[in-house]
């Protein structure tokens, strides 16, 4: 092997080091131990309970404001079963003042819960093998949002 072959492995082989480092470091969720990361979402979220041990996916969430009057979507990653965490939902929601309004238990199952001027859709979906067990994403706006439907052209 010549000098500039070893070099050109030696290169890749940082570039491909350095890539694998970023992606394991992405900064998807907060960090710390389990109670500062639960402080930190239920900063952000307010007063939405979360599955024990689910983790905000970064980039695939938009939370706009913070608190109990954050709106917008986040996606968490979540440990248990699709069906626990559907348990989850319809116990601890209404214990938090949210109203039942829909619950569907399907291969993708969809709840829906209002609270005040507030509504929130929490969408679960199972995970696939190597990631978490489900997928949770949680919709949340003001119940009288004005909606304006596409005009027909």
């Amino acid at each position: 092997m010549t000098p500039y072959q070893r070099l050109s492995t030696s290169v890749a082989a940082l570039m491909l080091s350095a890539l694998l480092a970023a992606c394991a470091s992405s900064g998807d969720s907060p960090t710390g131990t389990p109670s500062e990361v639960q402080e930190i979402q239920a900063q952000l979220l307010g007063d939405m309970p979360l599955p024990a041990a689910s983790k905000i996916i970064g980039p695939d969430s938009l939370i706009i404001g913070r608190g109990d009057n954050w709106v917008g979507r986040v996606v968490l990653s979540g440990v248990q079963t699709p069906t626990d965490i559907y348990a989850f939902f319809q116990a601890e929601y209404p214990k938090a003042g949210w109203t039942t309004i829909s619950a569907v238990k399907s291969k993708t199952s969809i709840l829906v819960f209002t609270k005040g001027d507030r509504t929130s859709t929490v969408e679960l979906t199972e995970g696939s093998l190597t990631g978490p067990k489900t997928i949770i994403t949680i919709t949340a706006s003001p119940k009288n949002a004005n909606v304006v439907a596409p005009s027909k052209k």
